[in-house]
Formats: structure tokens, sequence, C-alpha cells
């Protein structure tokens, strides 16, 4: 391979490198802490959020119209002026110009649309800098603070509540559709309680692994895990929830304050409420469609749910959502429903409207179906929703660690420190003893940690403490190739052999020898990886991207960097050492 090939793949790797670093370097460098406090949260709080915001912004923007309509727009909207023409454009009008606040309103259909401009960017700026952070290298526990969890899910305790509805050779279908349900809970809850990127996984066959980046507090996290979720059945005033959609489309900047709470109650009946109306999006989180006004009664509580399904109607082959109530629930269920029959029931969870059906006719004897034109996603989700109340699996946390930011800050400056203390110290020994070879030395170490931190970046990999210590050595091991090769070249020069040759066969000397000792480090790498967790995990996978890349600077980067002192710079000497002439 010539040296012009060699260059241009360097180059390509090191701008492959870089495409790949770049949501890392963006994230930790050029994010504001108030946008990654904000990225680092729910879809949900997000969406809040950029309603909240766009909501003030629409009133100061009212407000600057009433007091001078035919003033131009300031600088902070130049953004809005764009937006503004563009729907002049859609309209087939020409936009004013210069364009005055006034116009500007006047370019959209209602307010609604123009309030929407405002969401668009808060939203797409926050979740463009989610996307960065799902792109870079991760910080772990031990680096970024927070907390780990172990909970233990009694799943014979939730089979016993069952009595013998569930028959003996069903006992397993049950328990692992108890766990599944345990998971999903906790994951909503978690969520919910705007935490970040929390990681919630099964870890054997009944405890569950909580992983909670950032600060939080032990006490409210706890009361969130042993916490049930609270689902009931309400009735939905229809005709206020027309009335509430219609004011809301007209008001939408003034109809919720910051809090979410109506500015005017007046505009529903006292004994109703607002609440929205929710689905899952494509990344499996709640995502409000809409908002429904609900009696404050509650018709039937989630308690009486014994048992759900998702089935296909017999005559329609429409899915279905088919639920039991026990001998309660189901005499309660019948009084309410034969007196409601046309109306709305709403299915409630955790304040969230999860489904809102029509009573078509009096439901008796306990067993009940929601039709409608369900996707399976949406059927199931519905099931799930009703599952909450009657799988019952009482949690318990076995272990809990609470590691302080302050202590991640610390761990972060220590692990850097150790990182550029032995760079340093391998470089300048390198250089001392190596003398000007020693700046090949010197380029492959800081382009070995580059690729690393690249490879990392580009795998999504969580950075830890020991994954730290995988580089560090990898340092010390990167290192030993160059000099295994600047001996062998020294070798060479002893024996008389010009620059040229003496470069090229102590390279080729020396190649089976780094190959031979990076290939055992690298299987032993990748053994611990697969067989290992936690830190061992962390430190092998550090350890094996190590590995590869700085063979590929020892062996690829410095013989390049060789070869251009001898073709380019037309050097006669190599300088590799005290006493090599």
């Amino acid at each position: 391979m010539n040296k012009r090939t060699r260059l241009v793949i360097l180059l390509a790797v090191l701008a492959i490198c870089f495409v790949f670093l770049w949501p890392s370097i963006s994230w930790y460098a050029n994010t504001p802490k108030e946008v990654q406090a904000l990225a680092l949260g729910s879809t949900e709080n997000i969406k809040d959020y950029a309603t909240v915001q766009a909501a003030e912004d629409v009133r100061n923007f009212k407000a600057l119209v009433a007091s001078t309509p035919d003033a131009e727009l300031p600088a902070e909207y130049s953004w809005v002026s764009k937006e503004a023409a563009k729907e002049y454009k859609l309209a087939g009008k020409k936009a004013p110009s210069p364009m005055t606040v006034k116009d500007a309103v006047k370019a959209f259909d209602s307010e609604a649309a123009f309030m929407d401009i405002f969401q668009s960017r808060y939203r797409d700026s926050i979740l463009k800098a989610k996307k960065r952070y799902e792109n870079s290298v991760k910080l772990g526990l031990d680096l970024s603070g927070g907390m780990n969890i172990i909970v233990r899910a009694d799943l014979d305790a939730a089979l016993e509540s069952q009595g013998d509805t569930v028959a003996t050779e069903n006992a397993d279908a049950f328990k692992k559709e108890a766990m599944a349900n345990a998971l999903e809970n906790l994951t909503s809850r978690i969520d919910r309680f705007g935490l970040t990127s929390p990681v919630v996984r099964q870890q054997g066959e009944d405890r569950i692994y909580i992983e909670i980046p950032g600060a939080a507090q032990a006490d409210a996290i706890n009361t969130l895990i042993m916490g049930k979720g609270v689902l009931n059945f309400r009735l939905t005033d229809m005709d206020a929830t027309t009335a509430f959609n219609t004011y809301y489309a007209q008001h939408p900047a003034t109809t919720f304050n910051a809090a979410g709470e109506l500015m005017d109650p007046s505009i529903i009946p006292e004994d109703c409420e607002v609440m929205g109306e929710y689905t899952k999006d494509e990344y499996g989180l709640d995502e409000r469609t809409g908002y429904v006004v609900v009696k404050k009664e509650i018709a039937l509580d989630g308690q009486h749910v014994k048992s759900a399904d998702v089935r296909n109607d017999e005559f329609s082959s429409q899915l279905q959502v088919c639920f039991t109530l026990d001998t309660e629930g189901a005499e309660i269920f019948a009084a309410f429903t034969g007196d409601h029959v046309g109306e709305y029931l709403a299915i409630v969870s955790d304040n969230k409207i999860k489904s809102n059906a029509r009573i078509q006719s009096a439901i008796t004897g306990g067993q009940v179906a929601l039709t409608g034109a369900f996707s399976v996603d949406e059927a199931n989700n519905i099931k799930k929703v009703l599952q909450t109340a009657w799988l019952n699996v009482p949690l318990s946390v076995e272990s809990q660690q609470v590691i302080g930011a302050s202590l991640g800050d610390e761990a972060i400056h220590q692990g850097i420190m150790a990182i550029l203390l032995g760079l340093g110290l391998i470089l300048v020994f390198m250089l001392v003893f190596y003398k000007s070879s020693g700046i090949n030395a010197v380029v492959a170490q800081i382009l070995n940690l580059y690729i690393m931190f690249a490879v990392l970046s580009a795998f999504n990999y969580t950075l830890t403490l020991s994954s730290i210590a995988g580089m560090i050595l990898t340092i010390g091991m990167a290192v030993d190739a160059n000099v295994i090769v600047f001996e062998r070249i020294k070798e060479e020069l002893r024996a008389g052999k010009s620059r040229k040759a003496a470069i090229a066969a102590g390279f080729d000397n020396a190649f089976w020898a780094i190959m031979d000792s990076n290939i055992t480090t690298f299987i032993a790498a990748i053994f611990l990886s697969q067989l290992g967790t936690g830190a061992i995990q962390g430190f092998a996978v550090s350890l094996a991207i190590g590995v590869c890349s700085s063979v590929f600077t020892a062996l690829f980067v410095s013989r390049l960097i060789f070869d251009f002192s001898s073709d380019v710079m037309k050097t006669k000497k190599v300088s590799i050492g005290w006493g090599i002439k």
C-alpha cells in the first residue's frame, strides 16, 4: 500500500471519528446546562415545557400588538417574520415590507396556529439536544451521580392473591405476565416523575434493576416505586368537552397557567375536571392527544377489575379489550351503565385518560368488552392499564446505593487527571529516550485516545470509572507497541542499514510480535465483556476498543509519519535514541 493511499485512509478514519464524536462535543461543550436538564426529561415534560413557554410568548406578543400595532418586529422576533412570510405565500398574498407586529399576527388563521410556531421552536430545539445526548458518550452513575436500586417482586404473593382463579399449570405464565406488568408500571412511574434517562430492566426471575442518573431524593423514589397506580372509571361530559375544546382552540395561551391549572375554572361545570387523553407514541411513552372533561365523582374503582385480555369479536373480527369485575364491582357497574346508556365512560389511570368509550347498553354479569377501531398496540396498551389494578405484585427494595453528584465530579476530575498524568509521563519518557522519534509516539497516543472516544460515542457506550481504568491501561499497552518498533529499527540501524531500509525492516519484524500480544489481550477482553457484568464489563469494553486503536496507530499511523519524514522532508538519519547515528 503506497503512502498516498495510507494518508487517504488515515484522513477518512479521522473524519469518520469526528462525525461520531461531534454529538458528544456538542452535548458536553456547546449545550447549556438548562437545555441539558430539559432534554434529559421525558417527552411529555418537553411537550409541557414547550406549551407553557409558547403560551407566555404569545401573551407577550399580543401585549406588544395591543400597545404598538404598527411597530416593526423587534430583533428577537426576526424569525417570526420569516414564518409569517411563509404563511402569506401559502395564502397567495405578498408579505408586507417592512412587517409590523400586527402584520405578523394577521398572517395566521388562528391564535392556535400562531402559538404553534413558538411551540415548535422550543420543541425542536430541545429534541435536537436530546438527539445529541442519545448519540453521545453517557456518564455512568459513578461519574454523574444518582441512585442504584434493586427491587424484589414477590410473585408468589401475587399468585396467592388470585386464589383459585389461576390454575396450577398456568402459574408460570401468570408470574411471567405479572413480572412484565411490574416492569411496565415502574418504567411508566419513574419516567412520569421526570427523572433523567432511567434504566429499568429485569434481573433474574423476580428482581428489577433500576438505575437513575442525576440528583434524586431517596424518599421520593421509594414512594414512587412502592406506590400503586390509581385506576378508576368516570363519566365523560361530552357537551362540556366540546365546549372546552372550542374555547381552548381560540385561547390556547390563556387556558392553563404554568402549573397546568385552568386560569378560568368557570369554563367547565363545577362537578367536572379537565384531564388529558393519552396514547403511546412511537417511543412507548405517553403522549397527550387532546383534553376530555370528566365528572369528579368516580363511577367504579379499579380494584374491582379481576382480569383483562385482548380478543377478536366473533362477529366483526375487530379487536376487543375484555375485562372481568368481581361480584361487588359487577353490581355497581350494572346499575351505573343502566342509568347512563348512550353516554361515554372514561378509563382514568394516574389522572390520565387512556380510553373514552360509549356505553351501548347496561352491562351486567361483570363481563365488559371495550370495542372500537383499536390497533393491536392500542388494545394492548388499554389491557396494560387495566392490569395495573388487578396484578398486585408486592415490591420491596433489597438494596439502594446513592451516589452524590459531588462524588461524580470528583471521580471525573481524578479520572481525567490520571489519564493526562499517565499520558504526559509516558510521552516525556518517549521524547527523552527516543528523541525525535518519540514525537511519533506522542501523535499515536493522542490519536489513540481520539479514536477510543469516537468509538465509545458511535456505539453510545456509558463511560464509568472502570472504563477510564481500561483507557489508562491501554495507554501503557499502546506505547509498548511503539517501543517494540523503535527497538527493532535501532537494531537494523546498528547493522548498518539506511534510514528507509531500517524503518521498513523494523516495522516488518515487529509486526507479529505486536499482533500476537494484542490479539491475546483482545480475546481476553472479549470474554470479559461477554461474561462479566458491571464494572468488569466496562473495563473490558474500553480495553478491547483501546487494543484495536493502539494497533492501528502504532503500525499504521507511526509508519506513515516515518515515511513522510523520509520521502517528503528528505530526512537522511533517524533520531531514535542516544548513541544511534
